[in-house]
């Protein structure tokens, strides 16, 4: 019984860990409703991220985060 509840506990924390190191890439999908997020690279969806946060208008973010998709 000890084991069993340990090996969940392991699996509990790998798998938090695994998600938090995920990023959120539903902003993404606001700018880019027809991106498959999952094709991205971890560089593309960074930058994404990037242009995302910042202070460009929404009309230019919109623009280049669709080129970086569709790259």
């Amino acid at each position: 019984m000890k084991s069993l509840i340990a090996t969940t506990a392991l699996a509990l924390v790998a798998f938090t860990g695994a998600a938090s190191a995920m990023p959120d890439t539903s902003a993404i999908k606001q700018y880019a409703p027809q991106a498959n997020v999952s094709a991205l690279s971890e560089a593309q969806v960074n930058t994404i991220l990037s242009v995302i946060h910042s202070g460009d208008s929404e009309s230019e973010k919109r623009l280049r985060v669709q080129a970086i998709v569709n790259r």
